[in-house]
């Protein structure tokens, strides 16, 4: 088996010997005993007792303009932030969770409205991945959108939600400067800016 096409082993290589929610809402947890095949080895796992974190699927989207030369972010206080050390208030792409059946592109469309008020037309898939795979089940797509972009910033999101975002619009020349500065500190928003530098430099 080629690892390039393919993992070393299936979903047929994990047995599940007992799974239980301990918690539901928003999120869920779960404990979940489990035994799974080891590398090399005929033999499985002693059995393993972890906690899984349920989120929902979830869509992100890298708002540009190459004619513009800027790109959009917002701010936003997060509570998975709450400990560090210089603010809960963080920088990220527009991103929400799927509602439903939703599918990933009909959700950022929506969430780009909500919380920047540009319309979406082409989206570009970049990626879909688990952010934390070590605990958490969520599963996130990425992707990139050209649009037109405001003037000037502004106050979005649905106060009802409990939402208080800030859009900023960040000319191409401050990427550098916002990796140097320590200022992005999640993945779904390093991961654009990086594509986003690749597509400058091509």
């Amino acid at each position: 088996m080629n690892i390039l096409d393919h993992a070393s082993y299936s979903a047929s290589d994990v047995t599940i010997e007992s799974r239980e929610f301990l918690f539901r809402g928003f999120i869920q947890v779960e404990k979940v005993n489990l035994t799974h095949r080891l590398f090399h080895r005929s033999e499985y796992s002693p059995i393993i007792q972890r906690e899984l974190i349920h989120r929902p699927e979830a869509a992100g989207v890298l708002l540009y303009n190459n004619q513009q030369q800027r790109f959009a972010l917002i701010e936003q206080f997060r509570v998975g932030a709450l400990n560090d050390s210089e603010s809960a208030w963080q920088l990220e792409i527009i991103a929400g969770v799927l509602d439903g059946n939703e599918s990933p592109e009909t959700c950022i469309r929506r969430e780009s409205l909500e919380e920047s008020g540009c319309e979406i037309n082409e989206l570009q898939h970049l990626f879909s991945f688990y952010p934390s795979a070590g605990a958490c089940a969520e599963f996130f797509h990425l992707y990139a959108a050209e649009v037109d972009l405001p003037s000037n910033g502004g106050i979005f999101g649905i106060p009802d939600e409990g939402e208080d975002i800030q859009l900023h619009l960040f000319d191409y020349a401050e990427i550098t400067m916002l990796f140097k500065n320590n200022r992005l500190k999640n993945a779904p928003v390093i991961m654009a800016l990086q594509w986003l530098s690749q597509h400058i430099q091509r």
